[in-house]
């Protein structure tokens, strides 16, 4: 499999929300990951996906919050969150304006 797949298919999507923005000031970028991947491959997949130099990974398994439909209860599915810090001077675009 072409290394650029394998990148794209690690990333799920960039999180945008408030923390992350605050984050995003500290040159670190936030990110919903496949929840099999470890750092070493969420560091080359961003470094493929946005041509950066990535300096750390953090990254912490979320809880899925507990919903109710009528009177069943049921539980959205844990995810992974990756921080991802870049090297000084480096950026990602995407996020840039939002």
């Amino acid at each position: 499999m072409p290394k650029q797949l394998q990148a794209h298919g690690i990333i799920m999507r960039p999180l945008i929300t408030e923390k992350a923005q605050i984050l995003t000031g500290q040159n670190k970028y936030v990110f919903e990951v496949d929840k099999r991947a470890n750092k070493l491959q969420i560091k080359e997949a961003v470094e493929l996906a946005f041509n950066v130099r990535v300096e750390t990974v953090n990254t912490s398994m979320m809880k899925g919050k507990a919903k109710r439909y009528g009177r069943r209860e049921s539980k959205m599915p844990d995810w992974k969150k990756a921080i991802v810090t870049l090297a000084p001077g480096q950026k990602i675009e995407l996020f840039e304006g939002v």
